[in-house]
């Protein structure tokens, strides 16, 4: 087939993109797509396989559901252009693109196809829609779909489905421009079914690169009942707008170009995209596709795709080690992806008013997941990234006096808990990334810590600080969690402080990072929600809230996954738990009553906190090293659930590579055995004075679940602790964990 050959054309030179497998975590929930989109881009072009009947059980109006594509799902009804990847709630999925032959149809569960011979790569998604022989080739730019639709002789036409998409908005624009070119806007918004008042328009623009012979849009309109529908003849049925060239609104629309081919033709459909206008649409897919043909455009992509992925060499393991490895690397640079257009312009915060900037600007902070891990490797790996994406949380505090939770599009969803944003802040610039507005970061994370009336970050604050704690009465779920959540936010302002000389405020804040004690049942020796009274929440059962249970004291969690969150104080934890003995007893105990869950941030560090035990490291390394081989494999199921925006993907890149940032905003590794030989890290020279860090293990790969570590040497000089700081880590040339 046409698209192997490009495939295997490209591929030849690119060695780190040939290790990725997009199919990986389109199962199991992890959320993830194939589509093609190039590095952070604000278009993909997804195979949409999520709706109709014949998609049961996994189909999106029958469940929870928030993915364009499902890989067990055969029916396939369209091509969307933006697209979420690895989130928890149903958004976007979006402008669906359709080839079909024969006849004209407008309704997606007749129009519908099964798909085979489906090939994916970082930048491409190619498929065969069985019930008309036509070959789908797709690829994309950052702001720009491109799709190369193979079809065979005969009537032939292409969909623009406006009606289809995942999220629950409706609304919609269409524009015939001519026989090449469509124009118009779909509404979305309301992710998590949360704030339908900040729902926002996506503009776009279409080119074809064959003029259409027919064409026109469709309209189906809502059926009405009563007195006045016995005089619709029309009521509830499509109508067809034949060469029409002025704009239709409507909720169920879409528009068709037609043809009728001689012989076998293909024919290449460009969608724009922009969430500012109609003009920038076109802009955008001008500047970045115009006099370039799909396999330029292919050949572009891939090599920005290989360029990032090839920052980290790995050297030893298994094929498929290095491709759930490159797959995990390929994830983490999907989100948070482009927000401006080509010239700049950009919705701002809430009021979507028009901004430029110079930098990029980017959205999709899903930061409650975030801020345990993606953010401090993006620091590592891709130092001006994150320095981009802390700029765009500043602009967001700008713009709406707050800094972003969980921002979306240029809305902020509010979705889960907590006060995440400064958490990312100060350890970013804790790890040596200060480009940014240092000051002002400073500013808005203490807003967030202070402000006691209508603080959207911190509810219940006035509370915390008085007692130290939420209470139940407080909030109506996750009194515990939202505390130890607060307490980690206090933790960052206070590493920030210091290192500003702001002793005062060091102090303060310090305090206020360790309140989550107050919440420690000595009885139990495990975290429970207090009354406001300061009694004890009873009855108090700590396995409940595990799998979305409502819990008074967790939210999506149990006091056994939320514990032992609180990396940065974890030797008084231990104290706390009577001892180091106690300490690995209990942890051992979430693992061995399978109260450890692998998909769920709160206790995504648990297997590290062994480390903190003198003479218990050897557990981190037989946990960590189950855990990569339990849940991570090179298969659609192969993550342990939803992605997370790449959360859960940084959790096994730096598990794989030995080190993990078991404490946020506290530039330290810790360190376990590396699943490579070699890994070499190309350190970006405007952030770094090195080229390359090195980290080296002798494990053979026939003992890698056997062997522990016997020593740790730094520049093959021995290193007596599992901990290492990131300045000693990025300043030395080479990390060698020798193992036994």
């Amino acid at each position: 087939m046409i698209f192997f050959c490009v495939l295997g054309h490209w591929g030849l030179a690119q060695k780190q993109i040939d290790y990725v497998n997009p199919f990986i975590g389109t199962s199991n929930f992890g959320a993830t797509n194939p589509g093609a989109i190039a590095p952070r881009g604000m278009v993909s072009v997804s195979p949409f396989n999520v709706a109709g009947p014949q998609n049961l059980p996994l189909e999106k109006d029958s469940g929870w559901l928030s993915t364009p594509y499902v890989n067990e799902n055969t029916f396939l009804t369209g091509f969307s252009h933006v697209n979420l990847s690895g989130v928890g709630c149903p958004d976007l999925g979006v402008i669906l693109t359709m080839p079909t032959t024969g006849d004209l149809e407008t309704d997606y569960k007749k129009y519908g196809s099964t798909h085979s011979f489906e090939i994916a790569k970082p930048g491409y998604y190619g498929t065969t829609l069985n019930k008309y022989k036509v070959k789908v080739e797709t690829t994309a730019s950052t702001r720009t779909g491109i799709s190369k639709y193979h079809f065979p002789s005969g009537k032939a036409n292409i969909l623009i489905n406006l009606g289809l998409g995942l999220t629950n908005e409706e609304g919609a624009m269409v524009k015939i421009v001519s026989p090449t070119e469509i124009e118009g806007m779909r509404n979305v918004g309301s992710f998590c079914y949360y704030k339908p008042e900040e729902a926002y328009p996506v503009y776009f623009v279409a080119k074809f690169s064959k003029p259409a012979s027919d064409y026109g849009v469709w309209k189906k309109p809502r059926t009405y009942c009563g007195p006045e529908a016995q005089w619709m003849g029309y009521n509830g049925k499509t109508r067809l707008y034949k060469q029409y060239q002025k704009e239709v609104v409507g909720d169920s629309i879409g528009t068709y170009f037609s043809y009728d081919f001689i012989e076998p033709t293909e024919v290449e459909v460009k969608i724009g995209v922009s969430y500012i206008s109609i003009e920038n649409a076109r802009e955008n897919l001008e500047k970045e596709t115009q006099g370039l043909a799909f396999i330029d455009i292919y050949k572009n992509t891939s090599t920005q795709w290989n360029d990032l992925l090839s920052k980290i060499e790995v050297e030893g393991g298994s094929k498929d080690d290095k491709t759930i490895f490159y797959t995990a690397l390929y994830h983490t640079l999907i989100h948070p992806n482009t927000l401006n257009d080509y010239n700049g312009e950009y919705p701002s915060m809430a009021k979507r008013q028009t901004m430029t900037t110079q930098d990029t600007r980017f959205t999709v902070f899903s930061l409650w997941d975030t801020y345990r891990n993606l953010h401090a490797l993006m620091s590592l790996v891709y130092p001006k990234q994150q320095s981009d994406m802390v700029k765009s949380m500043l602009h967001i505090y700008d713009e709406s006096g707050w800094l972003p939770k969980w921002e979306l599009n240029a809305t902020e969803t509010t979705t889960m808990v907590g006060d995440p944003a400064g958490i990312i802040l100060a350890d970013t610039y804790l790890r040596g990334i200060k480009d940014f507005d240092i000051e002002k970061a400073y500013e808005a994370m203490r807003k967030s810590a202070t402000q006691l009336d209508d603080n959207p970050l911190r509810p219940g604050i006035e509370d915390y600080i008085k007692k130290g704690y939420l209470s139940t009465k407080t909030i109506e779920s996750g009194s515990v969690s939202t505390t130890q959540e607060y307490n980690i936010s206090d933790f960052a302002i206070a590493q920030l402080a210091k290192a500003l000389g702001k002793t005062n405020d060091y102090k303060l804040f310090s305090n206020r990072s360790i309140s989550y004690r107050k919440l420690f049942d000595k009885t139990l020796n495990l975290l429970r929600p207090k009354n406001d009274d300061g009694s004890w929440h009873s009855p108090f059962n700590p396995d409940t809230g595990a799998n979305f249970v409502k819990n008074f004291g967790f939210i999506e969690g149990n006091s056994w996954q939320y514990t032992f969150m609180v990396a940065h104080d974890t030797k008084y934890l231990m104290k706390m738990m009577g001892g180091k003995k106690q300490f690995v007893e209990k942890l051992d105990e979430v693992f061995d009553k399978k109260q450890f869950d692998m998909a769920n941030e709160p206790d995504i560090a648990y297997p590290y906190l062994y480390n903190f035990a003198e003479g218990y490291e050897w557990k981190t390394q037989e946990r960590v090293t189950q855990l990569i081989n339990t849940y991570f494999t090179n298969k659609p199921a192969g993550l342990p659930g939803n992605d997370d925006t790449g959360t859960m993907s940084a959790w096994l890149i730096y598990s794989m590579m030995g080190i993990y940032p078991v404490s946020p905003a506290d530039p330290i590794y810790t360190i376990t055995k590396p699943v490579f030989n070699k890994i070499t890290i190309h350190l970006d020279k405007r952030y770094y004075k090195n080229d390359s860090l090195v980290i080296t293990s002798n494990t053979p790969e026939n003992e890698a679940n056997n062997a522990y570590i016997k020593e740790i040497q730094i520049n093959g000089k021995p290193h007596k602790s599992y901990f290492i700081t990131h300045d000693t880590l990025i300043n030395a040339n080479t990390l060698s964990i020798i193992s036994k």
